[in-house]
């Protein structure tokens, strides 16, 4: 049944008057999964008055909101979509830009409804209630520390599946857009790290859910920090090399890495398993060569790297998205490793799932190809010699070195690769040669 903590609307009668928005509005939303697919209908989970619309100053309306598309697999439920909606009888202009429309009938007739994120009144409330732990209608907030009063807000505009605010440049608040009952990695993930004193990532300080879905999450805001990808790519634009950032980024891995395994359950794949693991990347490989034609030539060469990888793997909880854009170098020469939520479009339950560390290790290597890629001439030999201190560091932290099993780890850096083709032949074909020179290497036996 849906929920709701205000008395003086019925949800639904709340939802069809913001229908004719939100059919315009969310498709437009860069953190929109369905984009592509056309939406037919809605339905509202909770409605959550976290600032009464009924004043004469702004409210605001916290909403999780279903989104009904066709082609969802049978049983599956549909696209749940956190919504944090001002409500003002009048707009300043400062706000136009923020505005979704007026609506037109029903218990908020003539109101303009608008991005309440970009209300700093609004943004700053949603910070208070962090401050003071408890519960609002279906909403539950928690904090692990007293925080400070009166951080002023802004908003991020460089997220892409999420929204994020900064207040004060002391704290972050990353809000999930597209929610899914359990705990959400970006959460348990840091918060299991911090438990077992690790430093590399900013522990959360508050979060707020709703049922099981974990809704937000407040971390430190590493305001001196630059992230490696700017620093890689600077760091090609002036000739310079990057080993030694590669080789402490390395031992940065594996120091979060050997914290999870200490914080949370390991284990060994079975032969089948791991044997499991490599016939998914193969159905990958032939959905991908479907949908791009330049990988076919290079599909035998490719599923005989999946067929190698057939030994038994240790697997724990990882990173599951990691690239150079999810670290970050502070003042001190330190890295950290942030955006714990892995890839936001596969199911929780699956990046939830423990896996080889060596896919981290993977998707950092390749984001060291990427970055030479976008040097002209193509800088390989820098890629090379990222990728050999990365893995180098990674050994010297852990006391395993991720090249000791070249057949797994060619595994998941050719999956990674084929993933990357599908990617940019979609949405930037100019990119395209990117991940095809690592398919031309990667389908060559070593």
């Amino acid at each position: 049944m849906p929920e709701t903590a205000s008395t003086t609307r019925a949800p639904d009668a709340l939802l069809p008057s913001l229908a004719p928005l939100l059919h315009e509005w969310l498709p437009r939303q860069r953190w929109f999964a369905g984009k592509g697919r056309r939406v037919t209908g809605f339905t509202l989970d909770a409605a959550t008055e976290l600032l009464p619309l009924d004043g004469t100053g702004p409210g605001l309306l916290h909403l999780l909101v279903r989104v009904e598309q066709p082609g969802r697999p049978a049983g599956t439920p549909a696209d749940c979509y956190q919504l944090l909606l001002g409500v003002r009888t009048q707009l300043p202009p400062r706000l136009a830009p923020a505005l979704i429309g007026r609506i037109r009938q029903g218990p908020l007739a003539g109101r303009a409804v608008y991005e309440g994120l970009r209300d700093p009144r609004l943004a700053g409330l949603l910070y208070e209630r962090l401050r003071s732990p408890g519960r609002t209608g279906p909403l539950r907030f928690h904090a692990t520390a007293p925080l400070p009063p009166a951080l002023a807000p802004r908003m991020l505009d460089a997220e892409q599946s999420n929204s994020s605010l900064v207040y004060g440049d002391s704290f972050i608040l990353k809000i999930f857009r597209r929610v899914s009952p359990g705990a959400n990695p970006d959460l348990e993930l840091p918060l299991a790290l911090a438990g077992a004193g690790c430093a590399r990532v900013p522990a959360p300080v508050a979060w707020f859910e709703s049922g099981a879905a974990t809704l937000g999450v407040l971390q430190p805001y590493l305001r001196d920090s630059r992230d490696g990808w700017r620093l890689a790519l600077d760091a090609l634009a002036d000739g310079r090399e990057f080993t030694t950032e590669a080789r402490a980024l390395g031992r940065a891995t594996a120091e979060v890495h050997l914290a999870l395994a200490s914080a949370l359950p390991t284990r060994r794949l079975a032969r089948a398993e791991t044997e499991q693991l490599a016939a998914a990347m193969d159905r990958r490989l032939h959905a991908a060569a479907q949908a791009v034609p330049a990988l076919l030539p290079h599909v035998p060469g490719l599923r005989a790297v999946f067929a190698a990888a057939s030994g038994g793997a240790a697997v724990q909880r990882i990173h599951g998205d990691l690239h150079l854009g999810q670290t970050l170098r502070g003042s001190d020469g330190g890295w950290a490793v942030i955006d714990f939520e892995g890839e936001p479009a596969k199911p929780l339950d699956e990046r939830r799932s423990p896996q080889p560390t060596v896919r981290d290790v993977a998707g950092m290597l390749r984001s060291f190809d990427y970055a030479a890629r976008t040097h002209r001439p193509w800088n390989a030999d820098w890629a090379a010699r990222c990728r050999a201190a990365y893995c180098a560091g990674y050994a010297e932290a852990s006391g395993a070195d991720p090249r000791a099993d070249p057949a797994l780890l060619r595994a998941y850096e050719t999956d990674k690769a084929v993933y990357e083709v599908v990617y940019e032949a979609r949405h930037r074909p100019d990119w395209l040669p990117v991940p095809m020179s690592a398919i031309e290497r990667l389908s060559v036996a070593p």
